[in-house]
């Protein structure tokens, strides 16, 4: 079943990559946006776009209405891109009803594996290893205090619907415990409509290991290697690295045959990503898997090839996995920056405005997935990532140094970003040597003390803008 017109239930840079997949594949795109997003790149990029709400976050929230859009607009395939509801169980059933094909996983395999007990459940059943815990939910905080002296403090108290980051904390005691149930409670009420959670056993400053599965209709699932996250500050990804520089060959076999066994296990279908935590004897053990696509598939596209939102739209076509396991290879390494319009020298507070110059980086090796442009204002409702670096290089060396030289080439004038924050990581010699972890950013406050001096581009930048506005240009 060929698709032929496809909406885009989302905005911003995943907006504008999931546009070009369809312009690349023959396919008319259609755009949605809230009077917020007007301006947006994504709205000019796409074939069609519409208005979907006034206010700048209900029209991407609500699946009747979107699908509806979908309907009147007359497309015949709808993409979520990652947030937002891509892993609304609700948004395929809605499409399914429609007959709108859904670019994604069933209603059912997002239910259940975004149930994090259930996910658990599925993975155990596979011959997975998962993390110790608690047995389903916690009926209240005292089943919580008592499965807890089970398991053994520290204890991860997580939303069991829970993503992203968010309705998660470590708790090293019984105190900091029955502190934070309620507070994991509220944010596991507002932010995934639920109110169940769960424990895990914490592991000490992890490494964070990702794979990448591609699977068919057919029964074939394949992974396309795995990516290293452990760059992360408050459970927030950073800097993403495809493969783990931290991995030897056999372990990269032996997670991408486990993620493969989790896909398998639970009927899994289109793009997904199953996460692990490594621990320091090198054992790996299961932690959820994200029923969407990434927003780092970009690096694992630089080393194997594979173009992922392509692979997605042909899987919902009906089309067989066109590749085996055998025939999947990498080559090179590929580092992802997420430039967040953010001022970590203040706590990375957002620092939304307009963009008031803009220069991409380029060179080879180097890709921007961006929705910014000079002009542009951010808007302050939605995440503050304005844009996507990617490097690819043969080798770590290599990479350090391109990843180097890309931030350098990068220019945002008018907001406050992360380039220079990612510049001293960079230049961090247990990052150099791939010896990391998720407690690394923590672990190196010193990463802050950087200078902040205008470079000076900047300042003729300045100067030109003062005399066109004195000239009245």
């Amino acid at each position: 079943m060929a698709i032929r017109k496809l909406l885009i239930a989302n905005r911003g840079e995943i907006a504008v990559r999931i546009a070009r997949a369809c312009s690349e594949l023959g396919i008319r795109s259609v755009a949605i946006y809230s009077k917020a997003d007007e301006y947006s790149l994504h709205v000019k990029k796409a074939d069609e776009s519409y208005q979907i709400s006034q206010d700048p976050l209900s029209g991407y929230l609500n699946p009747h209405h979107i699908v509806n859009m979908a309907v009147e607009t007359g497309c015949d395939a709808l993409h979520p891109g990652y947030g937002f509801l891509s892993e609304n169980a609700e948004l395929p059933a809605i499409c399914k009803q429609r007959g709108i094909t859904f670019v994604g996983p069933s209603s059912e395999a997002i239910a259940s594996m975004g149930d994090k007990t259930q996910a658990r459940q599925t993975a155990e059943a596979a011959g997975v290893p998962v993390t110790p815990g608690s047995r389903g939910n916690l009926e209240d905080v005292e089943d919580a205090v008592r499965q807890a002296s089970e398991i053994g403090y520290p204890v991860m108290l997580k939303a069991t619907s829970g993503g992203g980051g968010r309705g998660i904390r470590r708790c090293d005691n019984e105190k900091e415990l029955r502190q934070n149930y309620v507070r994991v409670i509220s944010e596991a009420t507002k932010a995934f409509g639920s109110a169940e959670v769960f424990l895990e056993k914490c592991i000490i400053d992890p490494r964070h290991i990702e794979v990448q599965i591609l699977a068919d209709s057919h029964g074939n699932v394949v992974h396309l290697y795995e990516r290293d996250c452990s760059i992360q500050r408050r459970n927030q990804k950073l800097i993403e690295l495809a493969p783990s520089p931290q991995l030897e060959e056999n372990q990269r076999e032996y997670i991408g045959e486990l993620a493969r066994r989790v896909a398998k296990q639970c009927g899994y279908e289109n793009a997904g990503t199953v996460e692990f935590l490594l621990d320091h004897d090198g054992s790996f053990y299961f932690m959820e898997m994200n029923t969407r696509v990434q927003v780092e598939h970009t690096i694992t596209e630089e080393i194997t090839g594979v173009d992922i939102i392509k692979a997605q739209i042909r899987i919902a076509s009906g089309e067989e996995l066109w590749l085996k396991q055998e025939d999947i290879s990498y080559r090179g390494f590929a580092a992802q920056f997420r430039i967040n319009a953010e001022d970590p020298k203040n706590g990375f507070l957002p620092s939304f405005g307009r963009i008031s110059r803009y220069y991409s980086a380029g060179g080879p090796g180097v890709r921007t997935d961006a929705n910014m442009y000079t002009g542009y204002e951010i808007p302050p409702y939605y995440d503050s990532m304005c844009a996507k670096l990617i490097v690819w290089a043969m080798d770590w060396p290599e990479l350090i140094a391109r990843s180097r030289r890309a931030l350098n080439d990068m220019a945002i004038y008018g907001v406050k970003t992360t380039i220079p924050y990612y510049q001293q990581i960079l230049n961090h010699e247990e990052f150099q040597a791939a010896n990391f972890n998720t407690g690394f950013v923590e672990a190196n406050p010193q990463l802050l003390e950087y200078s902040t001096k205008t470079r000076p581009e900047a300042i003729a930048t300045a100067i030109a803008a003062a005399i066109a506005a004195q000239a009245g240009l």
